[in-house]
C-alpha cells in the first residue's frame, strides 16, 4: 500500500510539474498600440456585442499598486492591468456535456494590460482551454474576441 501511495506521488508531482513548465504555452496574446483605456473599451464591446454580459470587470493593476506597500511590492508593473469575466450559457452548456468537469473552465476571462517599462504598448488574450472534450468552441470565442479588440 505504501509503494502505491508512493508512486501516486510521485506520478502527481511529475504531472503537475509538467503543468507549470508548459503554463506559458496556454495563453495566447496579441499586442496593440491602442490606447489601454480604448483596448479595454473594445474588449468589453466584442463580449458584449456578442450577447454576453461581463459578469466582472477586475482591476488588477489597481489592486496591486493599493497593495503594493502593504506587502513589500518592489515596483510598479502596470500602468493599466484588467480582466473581464463573462460566460456563454450555449457554448458552456455543449462544453459541459461533452465533459462536465470542463466546469473548472468557466467563467471564461480575457485580459489586458500596459507595461511601467513599455508603455503604449498594450497586450491582450486568454488563456487556452486544452484542446477536445467540447473546449473548442470557448477557444475559438475567445480568439475571436481578443483579435477583434486587437484590430486584427
Amino acid at each position: 500500500m505504501h509503494l502505491i501511495r508512493s508512486a501516486t506521488i510521485a506520478a502527481s508531482t511529475l504531472l503537475l510539474g509538467a503543468s507549470l513548465a508548459w503554463a506559458q504555452d496556454d495563453v495566447t496574446t496579441y499586442t496593440t498600440d491602442a490606447p489601454f483605456s480604448e483596448v479595454i473599451a473594445d474588449l468589453e464591446d466584442a463580449v458584449v456585442n456578442r450577447g454576453f454580459v461581463v459578469d466582472y470587470h477586475g482591476h488588477i493593476g489597481d489592486m496591486l499598486d493599493r497593495t503594493a506597500g502593504d506587502i513589500a511590492g518592489s515596483k510598479p508593473l502596470y500602468k493599466g492591468a484588467e480582466i473581464l469575466q463573462f460566460c456563454s450559457a450555449t457554448i458552456s452548456r455543449t462544453a459541459m456535456e461533452a465533459d462536465i468537469g470542463n466546469i473548472a473552465y468557466c467563467p471564461y476571462v480575457l485580459f489586458a494590460y500596459e507595461p511601467v517599462e513599455d508603455p503604449g504598448k498594450v497586450t491582450l488574450g486568454f488563456r487556452r482551454l486544452p484542446d477536445g472534450g467540447g473546449r473548442d468552441a470557448v477557444n475559438t470565442l475567445l480568439e475571436e474576441i481578443a483579435r477583434e479588440a486587437a484590430g486584427q
